[in-house]
């Protein structure tokens, strides 16, 4: 299956540093990849992110804003902008619960595959090219639509100390006057947690 890696300019954010994402589904060699991150090895140097955890497109590319934001004005408080995207996603201030929390596991299946262009050479290509090489899963694409059947809504939910919103239904209900309620129910979550995010450490 062709990798469907996606090259995104960031609104507010130079075109000098694009960003690429990958999404994939039942990764087999997440123990492999942990390892790399941890041993520091730079072929490595990505944010991998467990997509459990991630609720939308606008929830992923707000943390990558904040850490690509932070990059450029050297505010990082981790080691460097791919951890910094991590980082990002946490609504608190400790390092080490983001990457307990967000970060890739030994038993993640579902992973979020983040690239920063910080130097000329990371390039669609190279990133593709490493990818391809590297990542045992299924590539798929990384919207709104497969994010929802991966978001674990009620650990987010948690995390995010939301518990009191309504949960977004897989489904819109047919029993709701046009199920318009999901689409509320995600948008209300969605913004309160792009807030937790733009907030945090503020």
């Amino acid at each position: 299956m062709a990798l469907k890696l996606e090259t995104i300019n960031i609104p507010h954010l130079p075109a000098s540093l694009p960003v690429h994402v990958a999404l994939y589904r039942n990764v087999q060699n997440s123990a492999f990849l942990r390892q790399q991150l941890l041993a520091g090895n730079s072929e490595f140097e990505y944010a991998l992110i467990d997509a459990s955890m991630v609720l939308s497109r606008a929830h992923a590319l707000a943390a990558v804003f904040r850490a690509v934001n932070d990059y450029m004005n050297n505010r990082l408080k981790s080691r460097n902008v791919h951890s910094e995207i991590v980082f990002s996603f946490n609504p608190t201030n400790n390092i080490a619960e983001s990457f307990r929390k967000f970060g890739i596991a030994d038993s993640t299946k579902d992973l979020l595959v983040v690239k920063v262009s910080v130097t000329p050479e990371i390039t669609h290509d190279s990133v593709a090219a490493h990818l391809e090489s590297s990542i045992e899963g299924t590539s798929v694409p990384f919207d709104d639509l497969t994010l929802s059947e991966i978001s674990d809504i009620t650990k987010i939910k948690k995390l995010y100390k939301l518990g009191a919103l309504p949960s977004p239904a897989a489904k819109a209900d047919p029993s709701q006057p046009n199920g318009t309620h999901t689409d509320d129910a995600q948008r209300q979550l969605e913004l309160s947690m792009l807030g937790a995010i733009a907030l945090r450490g503020s």
